[in-house]
């Protein structure tokens, strides 16, 4: 490999703030701020504004769609009209 053209690949915490949910994995993000892990280690840090800790997909809230009313809508709409 060439010298100095690949990225810092680096562990690196991620953390969404909104739920508190923080993980530890490798990334060649670039930040500024650092914290400690809980093996006394210090990372640096990628704050979060959504993550999987706090996106309704994720945690079982998100809403569903009526899609059955959808459909019959639809056909309703381009049904061939019988002659």
């Amino acid at each position: 490999m060439k010298k100095g053209i690949h990225p810092n690949y680096r562990p690196v915490v991620f953390k969404d703030f909104s739920c508190d949910f923080e993980i530890l994995t490798k990334s060649t993000i670039r930040t500024t701020e650092t914290i400690t892990w809980k093996d006394g280690n210090t990372y640096p840090l990628m704050r979060l504004e959504i993550s999987s800790g706090s996106h309704p997909f994720f945690t079982g809230k998100q809403k569903l769609l009526d899609a059955a009313g959808r459909v019959e809508k639809f056909n309703k709409k381009y049904a061939k009209s019988a002659k």
